[in-house]
């Protein structure tokens, strides 16, 4: 019931931010103008966005049955991609993406895999995505002085402070990973410090929890080491994934008609929108994401054609994402776990082994 409450609520949340992003990006505009654009683009370009799209979202599937099958688990990668379409869903539904994987657990667990082992197989996912968007930050600070002087002028300050969210969730998880004594003793302490302050109260049961949940950094931090070969390769995919989804705004340059941008200059603007949004406590980054569209995308599209071409791109990558992976949330519900739980072997033929 609570869990209902927090989705109903969530929605709601997303309806206002939608409605408030609506009202704040076409109040004073030409709407006819913007209609007349849109019925001149090539509709096939866009349907190649929305098979990229859903590339991006297969791409995470396929990085869920390759290391669950490190695990010993036998999964279908039809069943892996509907894990995907579920975690998706909730991320775009719920701030800072906050709901995607405790819904993929819930799923997984429906098949009868171990908690212990999905929230491994997830928190890897993390790191990698995260680690994507820290190196595409770090690059262009580091690198590319030109083009963030000629693009991000306007918004050099959420730029940063994106680049610095990312630096920092990155390596706490890294820390969380790879010194979890370390962590341990911060957190333990944090927390005694929290009760001394009368922030908390004194429950046994909290740093229970807490000693718990530190177990799991440790699994990850084996599981780093015994699978270098394969975190190398899951970083890889991600890498490709991600840049599968910023590919989609290109085509939507090339669908206008337009040229004289290079695919390097719109992809990474179209990465720089996302490390600077990915932070933040909005779904989606809705809101936020289509102002800072509007405020570096002008020298690739023109006056004339930014808002139209805002709108298809936020359109495919997140609206027709957040509408396809609904739809397959809806399929993942009526099917995972019913007919036939997936034969889970990790605990048959990995027994007594870690992990």
């Amino acid at each position: 019931m609570n869990g209902k409450k927090k989705n109903i609520l969530n929605l709601l949340f997303l309806a206002a931010v939608f409605g408030l992003t609506i009202y704040g990006v076409f109040k004073g505009e030409d709407l006819h103008a913007i209609l007349q654009a849109l019925k001149k683009v090539k509709l096939w370009y866009l349907l190649f966005g929305m098979i990229f799209v859903i590339f991006f979202i297969w791409g995470e599937s396929i990085i869920i049955h390759y290391m669950l099958g490190t695990l010993s688990i036998r999964t279908r990668k039809r069943t892996c991609f509907l894990y995907s379409c579920v975690g998706f869903f909730f991320s775009c539904i719920t701030p800072s993406a906050s709901g995607g994987q405790p819904a993929q657990i819930y799923y997984m667990k429906k098949n009868e895999i171990p908690i212990s082992v999905s929230t491994l197989v997830l928190m890897v996912v993390t790191i990698t995505y995260k680690s994507i968007l820290v190196f595409i930050g770090l690059f262009l600070v580091i690198f590319q002085r030109g083009f963030v002087n000629r693009y991000l002028t306007g918004i050099l300050p959420v730029f940063y402070l994106g680049v610095v969210l990312n630096v920092f969730c990155c390596a706490i998880m890294l820390v969380l990973v790879f010194h979890p004594v370390l962590a341990k003793n911060i957190m333990q302490a944090g927390l005694k410090l929290l009760v001394r302050l009368h922030i908390l109260k004194n429950k046994p049961e909290r740093a229970e929890r807490l000693t718990n949940s530190m177990e799991q950094y440790t699994a990850t931090a084996a599981y780093f080491k015994k699978n270098k070969k394969v975190i190398v390769n899951v970083t890889l995919i991600t890498f490709i994934q991600r840049f599968a989804l910023f590919f989609v705004t290109f085509l939507v340059y090339r669908a206008f008609g337009l040229s004289g941008t290079s695919v390097y200059d719109v992809m990474m603007l179209q990465a720089v929108i996302s490390v600077a949004v990915d932070m933040l406590p909005l779904p989606g980054g809705m809101g936020i994401s289509e102002k800072l569209f509007l405020m570096i995308f002008p020298p690739v599209f023109g006056t004339a054609l930014l808002l139209p071409g805002m709108i298809l791109s936020r359109g495919l990558a997140y609206y027709s994402q957040l509408l396809f992976s609904a739809a397959m949330t809806v399929v993942a519900h009526f099917v995972i776990g019913k007919p036939k739980p997936e034969r889970v072997l990790f605990e048959q033929q990995s027994k007594g082994k870690s992990i």
